[in-house]
């Protein structure tokens, strides 16, 4: 097992990056999108931005600003397309609604540490922000040049998937379109749902939701994943806030009906799926629980049943970490990137760790 960098601006101001996903173009060039140049967790600054590397991993390029709109750009997806064609999906945040009681009413004024980001979220308007806020898509030829960004009904953090005909299959977090008339933030309660386009993107179709088991609520229910099995089938994986696990859920009729969610990781989330060519699914997910870190579930019969849980790093400094996603490698290695902290009390990192099955 080897560790190594994608960015790290730890000492920066702006030198908060999290939340990335990972596509291969058919030369072998990785593209790693994240959130960056962010000043924490959640703040006003995130913009989309992407790295490359042309040597499987070992060096990478500087972080290239692909969108920054007036509000915050969260988790990145990155999908390919086939050939050196790209997909980018991300959703924007409206900080103010997670920092609104820091500001005096009355004076307007915002409480100390939350001054700056006042400034910035000050200057956002109604209008400015139901033109900017939603889940969106932009679609690139070669991963240099970007389209027009897209809206789609779903959002979660690593994107769509492409099914074996060509349609992208999107399983996801539902947005609410308007709600007294203002766009807003897709509502905790919203249920994990399919949509599916036949047009790249163009149009969507809203499917199934995905059914909670009893004690579980859609608003623990966040940011899935979905694969799609030799048989046609799909298999989906959900993120379950409130103890941080993976559970799964199945479809046979194309993302039209869902099985009800079944337990699978104990704890660690959110998922994400890989098609290994020996045939394997992989599972990757960060733990934030000590020792923190990233790790990994290995499924050899269409996620009928899975390995015990692969430790790709224990060494996280604090649970502020995880989203990992994976490709693989011209000799079968896989190459997992996620974010976490280099060291405690530093701004976290894009990282990625190279492993065998």
């Amino acid at each position: 097992m080897q560790h190594g960098i994608i960015c790290s601006m730890t000492k920066d101001r702006f030198g908060y990056f999290g939340w990335p996903s990972i596509a291969k173009q058919d030369d072998g060039t990785l593209v790693v999108a994240a959130s960056g140049y962010r000043n924490e967790h959640v703040c006003p600054w995130g913009r989309t931005v992407i790295c490359k590397s042309k040597d499987e991993g070992l060096t990478w390029t500087i972080p290239q600003v692909v969108n920054n709109t007036s509000l915050d750009d969260r988790d990145a997806g990155i999908i390919s397309l086939g050939g050196q064609r790209l997909a980018i999906t991300w959703f924007t945040s409206n900080t103010f609604y997670y920092f609104n009681s820091k500001k005096d009413p009355k004076t307007g004024q915002w409480a100390d540490g939350y001054k700056e980001m006042g400034v910035v979220m000050d200057t956002w308007t109604d209008k400015q922000i139901n033109k900017d806020i939603g889940s969106w898509i932009r679609v690139s030829p070669d991963g240099e040049y970007w389209g027009e960004p897209m809206q789609a009904p779903v959002n979660t953090p690593h994107g769509f998937i492409v099914l074996d005909d060509g349609s992208w299959m999107y399983l996801g977090k539902k947005w609410d379109i308007e709600i007294a008339g203002l766009k807003t933030l897709h509502r905790h309660n919203a249920p994990i749902q399919a949509a599916i386009s036949k047009d790249q993107g163009a149009t969507w179709e809203l499917l199934g939701m995905v059914p909670c088991p009893e004690g579980i609520i859609y608003d623990q229910c966040h940011e899935p994943h979905v694969i799609q099995l030799k048989d046609g089938s799909l298999l989906g994986s959900v993120r379950v806030h409130n103890k941080f696990s993976v559970m799964l859920t199945r479809s046979a009729d194309g993302g039209k009906t869902w099985s009800v969610m079944e337990p699978f990781v104990a704890s660690g989330s959110p998922p994400h799926f890989l098609r290994h060519s020996s045939g394997a699914i992989i599972c990757v997910y960060g733990y934030r629980e000590q020792p923190f870190g990233q790790r990994a579930k290995v499924s050899k019969d269409e996620g009928r049943t899975w390995s015990d849980e692969i430790v790709l790093r224990d060494d996280g400094p604090t649970s502020d970490l995880g989203y990992p996603a994976s490709v693989e490698l011209a000799n079968g290695d896989i190459m997992t990137i996620y974010y976490q902290q280099e060291k405690a009390g530093a701004k976290c990192s894009l990282l990625w760790t190279r492993w065998s099955l």
